[in-house]
């Protein structure tokens, strides 16, 4: 499959878990990729640009969208999905958790959007998808301030289609329930949940952002919700 032959994507959070499977999907599909991660890790893909980036800083962004841009000559498509989550009573969440959410996903979000866009408007074939979470549609009891953090890339995503759309500017929201990865580890998740069995792997919201990103240009998906089966309907 080679249908994003000729485009560039750059995917933050990119060295493990989804933001690995969504790199390597991308590059699987034709994509010259940048993966970008604080570690600087290349998760195994033959090609990809890979270099540290802490998204909590819009120079650091800058800095990798640079790099990427002087490597493959232009950028077509930002998966913005570097994130963190802590899960627990409202009321027991350390004060240094709900401050890593804000910075990690809310304005690593808006920074790296920011970075990328003066790139992206100069593209004919330009996509943002964001990486959120069935959190961020309704709020989950025991995950107060991830849900705020996720509602917040949600609105941003679907603010961004109302002013990029006549761009040419395509703005996604991929919204995953549970999925098996190390996400959240020691900060209200455990290897020994038996949840854990039932969730969707990271390959499977990698198949989404690979579905989004080669749709025909006369359309646009605003909003991909999944969740694994063994997961609660909520609405």
């Amino acid at each position: 499959m080679n249908a994003l032959n000729g485009r560039v994507a750059l995917v933050t959070g990119a060295s493990r878990g989804i933001g690995a499977a969504t790199a390597r999907a991308l590059a699987g599909a034709g994509a010259q990729v940048a993966v970008a991660s604080r570690s600087g890790d290349n998760p195994g893909i033959e090609g990809a640009f890979a270099q540290q980036c802490d998204v909590r800083s819009l120079d650091s962004l800058t800095r990798m969208v640079a790099a990427t841009v002087d490597r493959f000559g232009h950028l077509d498509i930002l998966v913005v999905n570097a994130g963190v989550g802590a899960y627990g009573a409202y009321l027991e969440l350390p004060e240094a958790d709900l401050e890593e959410m804000i910075d990690v996903n809310v304005k690593g979000a808006l920074y790296a959007v920011r970075a990328a866009l003066p790139e992206l408007l100069k593209s004919d074939a330009a996509d943002i998808v964001t990486i959120a979470s069935e959190a961020g549609r309704r709020g989950l009891p025991y995950e107060v301030a991830y849900s705020a953090s996720k509602f917040a890339q949600v609105g941003m995503t679907r603010a961004l289609d109302h002013e990029l759309r006549e761009q040419g500017v395509r703005c996604t929201s991929v919204c995953p329930g549970g999925v098996a990865t190390d996400f959240a580890m020691g900060h209200g998740r455990t290897r020994d949940m038996p949840q854990l069995a039932g969730m969707m792997t990271p390959d499977d919201v990698a198949d989404v952002v690979l579905f989004v990103v080669t749709r025909p240009r006369n359309h646009r998906l605003l909003e991909v919700n999944l969740r694994p089966v063994t997961e609660t309907s909520w609405g």
